[in-house]
């Protein structure tokens, strides 16, 4: 299922004294088995732009095409929960959301409210956890005596129990250690590459794109204004500087060894391109 944008802009409070546009004649698409990441300062419309893919939010103008449905300003509110069921988000410190007294409950909430019965809700609680890399022990344990890192995957587990076809990750990674920020990347990209879920992932941190997306937008003060393979991006490292936005670790290395004469083919996006790209040199010797 492809998610299509067709000019569109989004006012919040439109007609008022409060009205503030957003989004500007916004053109894009998240084609379907892709790992797109949307990056863009605070305020560059990236939070309104995703609550756009699953119809929380619907345009002041143009239209959104979900699958096969069609989102426009006169869209009826009602019948929208087939859409919420197939784009999944999941928002920053979801754990925060979390309320039933067991694991197992919390997961299985959502499919119940979906008219799941309960038996199935219950496997599906079971098989999400596991794909979260956690094992059935946590189903009977209250998600409050888990750890921060473990709260965060019954939450992320409660969004896949609805089998999304499409998972978007707000800032999924936020307040936790390099090592668990690792952990957590590698769950997705394992989701997207066994589960075949389409991934969009919105961040500021750019080795996480270089690393895990196919594709990226740049949206500055709500307007499309980059879009391309990271190593297409992130070749243009002076548009990225001008516009105070960060590149890849391994890049911003490169290009500083660029601008002492050392050469290369093209600038490397993860360490292991860059070790290679020194190796293949012969070290730092020029």
């Amino acid at each position: 299922m492809d998610i299509r944008f067709e000019q569109v802009d989004f006012t919040y409070q439109p007609n008022s004294p409060f009205e503030q546009r957003v989004l500007h004649e916004m053109n894009l698409t998240i084609k379907e088995g892709s790992y797109t990441a949307l990056v863009g300062h605070t305020g560059s419309g990236k939070s309104t732009l995703l609550q756009h893919l699953n119809a929380l939010l619907k345009p002041t103008a143009g239209k959104v095409f979900i699958g096969d449905r069609v989102i426009t300003p006169e869209t009826n509110n009602k019948n929208l929960k087939p859409i919420r069921q197939k784009v999944g988000i999941v928002f920053q410190f979801p754990e925060a959301q979390l309320f039933e007294e067991t694991v197992e409950r919390d997961i299985a909430f959502g499919p119940k409210n979906f008219g799941v019965s309960e038996e199935a809700a219950n496997q599906l609680a079971a098989k999400t956890l596991k794909m979260v890399g956690l094992d059935e022990s946590y189903l009977a344990r209250s998600p409050f005596d888990l750890s921060g890192g473990q709260m965060r995957r019954v939450a992320i587990a409660g969004v896949l129990a609805m089998e999304p076809e499409i998972l978007v990750l707000d800032e999924p990674t936020a307040g936790l250690d390099p090592q668990g920020r690792k952990e957590m990347m590698e769950m997705f990209h394992r989701l997207h590459q066994e589960n075949k879920i389409t991934i969009v992932l919105v961040t500021h941190l750019m080795d996480d794109v270089a690393d895990y997306a196919d594709f990226v937008y740049v949206l500055e003060k709500g307007r499309l204004v980059k879009e391309g393979s990271p190593r297409e991006v992130f070749q243009d490292v002076e548009w990225l500087h001008d516009r105070q936005l960060g590149v890849p670790t391994a890049t911003a290395f490169a290009q500083k060894l660029v601008d002492r004469g050392f050469q290369f083919a093209t600038l490397p996006l993860t360490s292991e391109e860059l070790a290679t790209a020194l190796i293949a040199k012969g070290g730092l010797s020029q």
